[in-house]
């Protein structure tokens, strides 16, 4: 591993190339859609260029969860690797070792918990304790379960713990609590399909009247008591969109 490379901090999540490319379109069009809906203004459109911002934001907030998501479900399968080469004779060290080519074969070379255990097998080479290693990677993923093991894993080693129940009893948690989260996320599935219907039905109902009884909203629109009352209908809908997210994310 090159040492310029830097290991990501998965409480943050950097737009780049295409993704990035997709997102800023699909922010526009949102801006474009309430810039003509609300406003009928291409003016209104470039005020609104701070929603596209909003929007980015909470694009990276949302992929960065998920990435956190899939790097916990991938550590929980390492745990389980690790924990067979533990009990195959491996001493812990080569035991994480080891566990790259499983993670390989499963995920492939390019994925978090590969470039993790390069970076594991890098700093052990360069005679840096494993604790160190994986607590590094605790602070870096924002998932709790990952931070617990690693300070577990810490007093555990330094004590003499028996660290093949632990890392069993850890891989059994992590997975108890994914189960539970898939579940919950299978109940409320339908209640999300619900939402993004629901944030889609004031310009559904907009785009029908308009088209149906054409001239009916103009007195909405290009006038100051218009701008005003469109405003505020903008920002009941966007209060109303926040809280309808939040209520159908729910974490474990």
């Amino acid at each position: 591993m090159s040492k310029n490379y830097r290991l990501p901090d998965y409480g943050d999540y950097h737009l780049q190339g295409r993704e990035g490319v997709l997102c800023v379109l699909e922010g526009a069009v949102i801006v474009i859609t309430i810039g003509y809906f609300f406003y009928h203004s291409w003016i209104a459109c470039l005020c609104l260029v701070p929603v596209l911002f909003l929007f980015l934001k909470d694009r990276k907030k949302e992929l960065a969860r998920k990435r956190r998501q899939a790097l916990g479900m991938q550590f929980k399968e390492m745990i389980l690797s690790v924990a067979a080469n533990q009990r195959a004779g491996y001493s812990i060290e080569n035991a994480f070792r080891e566990s790259y080519r499983d993670m390989e074969m499963l995920y492939g070379a390019k994925e978090l918990i590969c470039v993790e255990i390069r970076h594991i097998m890098v700093g052990l080479d360069n005679n840096v304790v494993l604790e160190k290693l994986l607590y590094d990677l605790g602070v870096r993923s924002h998932e709790p379960d990952i931070m617990q093991f690693a300070e577990v894993f810490h007093i555990a080693k330094r004590s003499g713990g028996n660290m093949t129940d632990i890392l069993a009893k850890t891989a059994a948690v992590i997975e108890q609590k994914m189960d539970t989260d898939k579940e919950i996320q299978l109940m409320i599935s339908a209640k999300r399909l619900e939402q993004k219907i629901m944030n889609a039905v004031p310009f559904l109902i907009i785009f029908y009247v308009s088209s149906t009884s054409r001239g009916f909203f103009d007195v909405l629109y290009h006038n100051l008591a218009g701008i005003t009352v469109m405003t505020v209908c903008l920002g009941f809908y966007g209060a109303a969109y926040k809280l309808s997210k939040r209520i159908v994310e729910i974490e474990v």
